[in-house]
């Protein structure tokens, strides 16, 4: 068995918590897991595990070992791109996260096509609306929709995007059109509540610099799928970001209003941990999604 199995096996077993977790990411059985544990334990002549039918635990040892460990299989893939990066063909494992209701839309869906042309790669998405470490994780590459502020990151423009306010045109007859940010305070918004129900506040910009307006309605959730469809329903107004809003504004189901307020700094972006080697993998499938996005109408189609 050699060492590089040895360690990854190490590695995976720590980040999902148990032998049998980390078989079937690797797509083996948990005896296989353990058995590669116990050659790297007898090779290295320490105990890195404790094991007991309560589950597993590092060991003093076993948590020095994981940082050097991670840094050498960052060492090894940086020196196996060095070698294959002039090379056209995609192929190994790309690991994705995504926004749970962009990714299911505007992600994910794009994987096959994109596979048709790449059949040696393998792909994994994670749809979650919480920021992932990408490199504690172990993901290639994420989409985010908002300014990157990591130094550790690259993030790669894709599309354009804002937050605008929204809401259908039966709602703004019925209770009027807001002129200012400050006119919220006399209309139903219906935002993304944190925990505990406090709503999460509607930022703008005035003069150039960014204001926040804490907003209040009868409605809200911490879905944003559920917030959107409410709004469609002229149940209130909602502060979306452009790229989910295009059909509606091309039917005419829904209309935005304070468009001059809108803060123009939530991107669509691609983001990947700082490296020397940009592997093909990454790189191709960024390429792929820019094409996709800047197609023409493609944000104005209906959603499937």
């Amino acid at each position: 068995m050699d060492r590089y199995t040895e360690i990854r096996s190490f590695l995976l077993v720590t980040e999902k918590g148990s032998f049998a977790a980390a078989a079937v990411a690797e797509g083996v059985t948990p005896v296989v897991m353990g058995r590669r544990l116990d050659a790297l334990e007898r090779r290295l002549g320490v105990r890195l595990m404790h094991r007991s039918t309560r589950g597993l635990t590092l060991t003093a040892l076993g948590e020095q070992f994981i940082e050097p460990c991670r840094q050498l299989l960052r060492d090894f893939d940086i020196a196996e791109n060095s070698i294959s990066a002039g090379r056209a063909t995609v192929r190994g494992h790309l690991v994705v996260s995504a926004p749970a209701a962009f990714g299911r839309s505007h992600v994910a869906p794009h994987a096959p096509e994109f596979r048709s042309h790449h059949p040696e790669l393998k792909m994994s998405f994670n749809l979650t609306d919480s920021v992932v470490d990408l490199v504690r994780e172990g993901y290639d590459m994420s989409i985010r929709i908002g300014e990157v502020t990591d130094p550790n990151y690259v993030a790669v423009p894709l599309f354009p995007n804002r937050r605008v306010v929204c809401g259908t045109p039966g709602y703004f007859e019925r209770h009027g059109i807001p002129r200012t940010p400050d006119d919220l305070v006399r209309h139903n918004c219906l935002a993304f509540n944190l925990q505990g129900g406090q709503q999460r506040g509607w930022t703008f910009q005035a003069e150039g610099k960014p204001v926040a307006v804490r907003v209040d309605g009868d409605l809200s959730c911490n879905d944003g799928e559920l917030l959107f469809d409410w709004v469609k329903q002229g149940l209130g107004i909602g502060w979306r970001s452009t790229w989910e809003i295009q059909a509606e504004l091309k039917r005419g189901e829904l209309v935005t209003v304070l468009d001059e307020y809108a803060v123009p700094s939530y991107p669509i972006q691609a983001v990947y941990p700082q490296q020397r080697y940009l592997p093909a993998k990454i790189r191709h499938f960024i390429d792929h999604l820019k094409k996709v996005y800047n197609a023409k109408g493609y944000w104005e189609k209906a959603r499937g």
